[in-house]
């Protein structure tokens, strides 16, 4: 019932193949499409670890309003290849349909040589506890019988057509566009507006003008062959509307690169690693700045490894530079001594920390939120830091700006949280409003300033925060060491200035604690007076809140407690927000309930329900919905462990 009902709404469509094969690239001329057409649209990319070769699959979810997760139901299903059909197919709805190469219908399914051996065995025990035949044919078959429909497309004779017609003949240059092919058979079925698409088509190859004319000629070449083949046997239609605003399509890497432009950011350094270099990237694009007319420049340094990043991003903070570097679990293991020299000597460095599966290299193209409890304490010795969640692409623009005031304002390192799913992920948005933030330096002296005056870099104040000056400052001689040092930076292992310099150093969490704003600490989403609540953070968030909308259109309260501020943790507010529930319920991407362990211990409210998955692949909606449901009619295990995701 509920699938119906969230499938009625909108529509699934996913496009999966060999990696390297263009599938990134259909999705987006997909995405741009439908957003031309008004449609809000929801993306979510999943692929290896390998460069080319294995399998790689992207969820585009449409609606004409604001959607916030993916579903479980596919009601397209467009297929580069044999293994994108065994890997998918049963999320194929009832009267939904699979685009298929009719070549390669005689494929043996269990000699596609990709695939792994466990996926293999699972393949084996389907096919003998179904009767399923060992061809791509006789899977197909099963599909029908499921009343999925079926489109058989000849995709290298539709190509070879298609080059003749472009007088290419290069048979690399042809198979190129397999993926604008299927995006032109499946916006024929669905009845969308060819001329959208192909304006999509031209904007993704904006810069090449001679491969957007080729990627445009094969698009209609497969759209009209749809139109002709297939006429109206398939039912869902994707229908475009007016939109009143402006929208942008975004990832949540994109989004961070925006926000940290709009927070002032002028220094970036990384090291490449998943998913947090698609950051730097993005920013190494747009390194010039248009800002009053003027151009400015964002430096962006690849350094030789994280431990450089870390401390040359520090660097550019204490010369005066708003500096961030950007990383994920591995990387930030090896920043753990720059962080915690950071922390020592009060400088406002950005982290911007991407989870990814882990332990180890783990997963690290996947999803994960097993880190919270290492970014709360990693690093040596007790100092005090900044750890803003996001949980949401908008959430992730506003906080990568937010994040470089709090630094500032407060002296200490501020780490800007976020997962691979939101990274990864892109969305449809109103075009984000700027206009209120302002940037706040905090207590940061010029050469003026210092004028006849003992300039004490780490002078003790009554909230322990001391006025800065950028490195260079006539008047503003300081120093800085790994070593506890006095009130000008000198080296000290006196136990009253241990103690003294300790104390201003951590009291400055209290200060923070009073002053955030709550909206940045706690968010609140459904009926907050229920007496079931639900806690979680990060990417969960969007698929906890349409499931939450589901239950209660079925008579069905819960609240959502969206955690946002890790460091200051707000005990006190999580605390009375918890009191006196019945269900306290846990949601969250990982083995442990890590943020239900540190509720416990800050508050001592244990949550009594936990929904957790650590697969690699986010929560949808569909399997929120359903543990929620279990729980709130009394008929779930304290712990559900969610599995979605090929």
């Amino acid at each position: 019932m509920v699938k119906k009902q969230m499938v009625k709404d909108s529509i699934n469509w996913m496009a999966g193949g060999p990696q390297g094969s263009g599938v990134d690239t259909a999705a987006n001329v997909f995405g741009r499409a439908c957003g031309y057409g008004g449609l809000y649209v929801f993306g979510r990319r999943e692929y290896h670890s390998n460069i080319k070769g294995l399998h790689s699959y992207f969820h585009l979810r449409m609606s004409n309003k604001e959607i916030l997760s993916n579903i479980n139901d596919v009601d397209l299903l467009a297929a580069f290849d044999a293994e994108t059909v065994v890997r998918h197919l049963n999320e194929v709805v009832p009267e939904g349909g699979i685009i298929v190469d009719s070549q390669q219908m005689n494929t043996k399914v269990l000699g596609i040589p990709t695939l792994p051996p466990e996926f293999r065995e699972e393949l084996q025990k389907f096919m003998n506890e179904n009767n399923v035949g060992e061809t791509l044919n006789d899977w197909l078959e099963y599909a029908k019988k499921r009343k999925v429909q079926v489109f058989p497309v000849p995709y290298m004779e539709l190509l070879n057509q298609i080059g003749q017609k472009l007088g290419v003949t290069q048979i690399s240059k042809i198979t190129r566009m397999i993926n604008v092919l299927t995006i032109g058979v499946s916006l024929a079925l669905f009845k969308y507006d060819r001329g959208l698409v192909e304006k999509a088509v031209r904007e993704t190859f904006s810069e090449k003008a001679k491969i957007a004319d080729m990627n445009v000629a094969a698009l209609n070449h497969a759209y009209a062959y749809a139109e002709a083949t297939f006429k109206d046997n398939f039912k869902h239609r994707l229908e475009k509307t007016d939109a009143n605003e402006e929208r942008i399509f975004i990832t949540g890497n994109q989004a961070v690169a925006m926000g940290k432009v709009l927070g002032g950011c002028r220094v970036q350094t990384y090291y490449p690693i998943t998913p947090a270099a698609d950051e730097s990237e993005y920013l190494e694009a747009h390194e010039i700045l248009k800002t009053s007319g003027e151009d400015e420049a964002i430096i962006v340094v690849q350094t030789e490894d994280e431990i450089a990043a870390i401390n040359s991003a520090s660097g550019a903070a204490l010369a005066g530079a708003r500096a961030a570097t950007s990383t994920s679990g591995p990387g930030f293991s090896l920043m753990a001594e720059g962080l915690s020299w950071a922390g020592n000597n009060e400088v406002p460095v950005v982290i911007t920390y991407y989870q990814r599966g882990a332990p180890a290299t783990g997963l690290p193209t996947r999803n994960g939120q097993a880190d919270l409890r290492f970014v709360m304490h990693a690093g040596h010795g007790e100092f005090p830091r900044i750890i803003l969640a996001s949980g949401d692409i908008r959430e992730c623009f506003y906080d990568a700006a937010k994040v470089f005031n709090l630094a500032e304002k407060y002296q200490m390192p501020a780490i800007h949280l976020m997962d691979k799913a939101m990274a990864n992920c892109s969305q449809t948005y109103p075009v984000f409003d700027y206009s209120k933030f302002k940037i706040d330096r905090g207590q940061l002296l010029g050469e003026k300033d210092l004028e006849g005056k003992e300039y004490r870099r780490f002078s003790f104040t009554e909230n322990g925060i001391s006025p800065r000056v950028p490195l260079g400052t006539k008047n503003g001689v300081h120093w800085y060491t790994g070593d506890e040092h006095n009130e000008t930076g000198h080296i000290s292992e006196e136990p009253k200035n241990r103690v003294m310099m300790t104390e201003k150093r951590m009291k400055k969490l209290e200060l923070a604690e009073k002053e955030i704003p709550v909206e940045d600490k706690l968010a609140f989403f459904g009926d907050q007076g229920s007496e079931n609540i639900v806690v979680s953070w990060g990417s969960p968030k969007g698929a906890i809140i349409e499931a939450l909308r589901l239950l209660k259109a079925e008579g069905l309260s819960a609240g959502f407690m969206q955690v946002r501020l890790m460091s200051p943790f707000p005990a006190d507010l999580i605390g009375k927000a918890l009191a006196g529930k019945k269900r306290v319920i846990n949601v969250e991407d990982n083995y442990c309930g890590q943020l239900g362990e540190v509720i416990k211990e800050k508050t001592g409210i244990a949550p009594n329900y936990h929904i957790l998955k650590y697969t690699g692949r986010p929560m949808t909606t569909t399997e929120v919905y359903d543990a929620l449901k279990l729980i709130l009619t009394d008929k779930a295990s304290k712990r559900q462990v969610l599995m979605y995701g090929s």
